[in-house]
């Protein structure tokens, strides 16, 4: 029997869990500080439901969903993420609707550098939005990063321009190319070119090279404009990139990324239709931040050891929780306690012996720096 992760599956123990359950915490706070509210989705839907309309059929993500059947022959496929459901959500709701979710998703992708098949979604998206919407999801995101200590920098771009140019360009199969164009920071150029030729669109490589200025004649770089001005409100800065693409077919707006010192995105998202409502939001998965943020949260543990003395330990241990602190009890000899406190970073460690009690006062040690303070309860306690 193998009892190993499947490949692409990972569990998180440790420091890996704190800092997992930190970074997820926090985007909680974050979103909830915007005043975006919190909904839960099922993880498993009709496969024909979550493969979308017929545009996004060909869509790379829409490939790689995790299909199943249930006992009643029904074809069923895990969630590969929430957009799509939004569409079930976003009915009848006040406009703008302002949502968040947090939780798993799923791809049955290759797996490589940081990229897994079962991953933490973080997702916020306002349905029935315009480019200042867009800019507060910005802001939003950045104070998650800005508060993990993350490097980060913001590219923008707009598929209505990108279709702009190429149709000035005579480039009629679009979504291939764009498809195409989407894979320019995966593929060196000179791949993606060769690609390219196929549908005579080479020298769209040569026009993306151009300064900003070239694209202000296209109707379109006018969103790009609005977005930039107010993300400057919040004090972000963004850059515009004109290849960035996103691969997702349903995206028929502004689009954007944030990179950071890793090869692969860290946050994706852009503005698309729910119902012919307009709609931006944005994503990122908890494991593709803990590769970037140096942030290991060092939470205060405490371990009361009892020498013969369980129900005043107990008492103790009640005591300390009621005024926050986090606290397990260890019964059995001192050096096992020890050991059992050095095993799981436990950095703080109360005896609980016959004369402890008698004069209640006990002795709490910092295994880190050795020393150690009295803590004296009072009578009533």
């Amino acid at each position: 029997m193998k009892t190993e992760p499947v490949k692409g599956f990972k569990d998180f123990v440790g420091k890996e869990a704190d800092q997992f359950s930190l970074i997820k915490e926090l985007a909680k706070q974050i979103f909830e500080r915007y005043n975006f509210q919190e909904i839960q989705t099922p993880i498993v839907e009709y496969e024909e439901f979550v493969r979308g309309d017929k545009e996004q059929k060909n869509d790379e993500a829409i490939s790689e969903i995790f299909k199943l059947q249930d006992k009643g022959k029904r074809n069923l496929a895990l969630r590969y993420e929430f957009t799509f459901q939004l569409k079930r959500i976003a009915k009848n709701q006040k406009l703008p609707f302002k949502r968040f979710q947090i939780g798993p998703v799923f791809r049955d992708e290759p797996v490589q550098g940081n990229r897994l098949r079962q991953f933490t979604q973080c997702d916020i998206d306002t349905i029935g939005s315009t480019p200042k919407d867009e800019a507060e999801i910005l802001a939003a995101i950045t104070d998650i990063l800005t508060a993990l200590k993350i490097p980060s920098k913001i590219y923008i771009n707009n598929r209505k321009l990108l279709n702009e140019v190429l149709e000035e360009n005579g480039i009629k199969e679009k979504e291939q190319v764009i498809r195409e164009i989407d894979k320019l920071d995966k593929l060196p150029i000179a791949e993606v070119k060769k690609n390219l030729k196929q549908y005579k669109a080479e020298k769209i490589i040569e026009i993306f090279a151009k300064p900003p200025t070239y694209f202000k004649k296209y109707k379109s770089f006018s969103e790009i404009e609005e977005l930039a001005k107010y993300c400057s409100y919040y004090g972000i800065k963004v850059n515009f990139q004109p290849s960035l693409a996103r691969g997702l077919a349903y995206y028929n707006g502004n689009v954007f990324e944030i990179k950071s010192n890793i090869k692969e995105t860290i946050c994706g998202g852009g503005s698309y239709s729910i119902d012919g409502t307009p709609s931006t939001g944005i994503s990122f998965s908890i494991e593709r931040l803990m590769a970037v943020s140096k942030i290991i949260p060092e939470l205060e543990r405490i371990l009361i050891v009892s020498l013969d003395q369980d129900k005043k330990t107990i008492d103790l241990s009640k005591n300390l929780r009621k005024q926050g602190k986090n606290v397990s009890v260890f019964f059995g000899k001192p050096n096992k306690a020890m050991e059992y406190a050095n095993s799981y970073g436990i950095k703080k460690v109360i005896f609980v012996g016959k004369k402890e009690v008698q004069e209640k006062k006990f002795l709490i040690k910092d295994l880190q720096t050795g020393k150690q303070k009295i803590l004296t309860i009072k009578k009533s306690q």
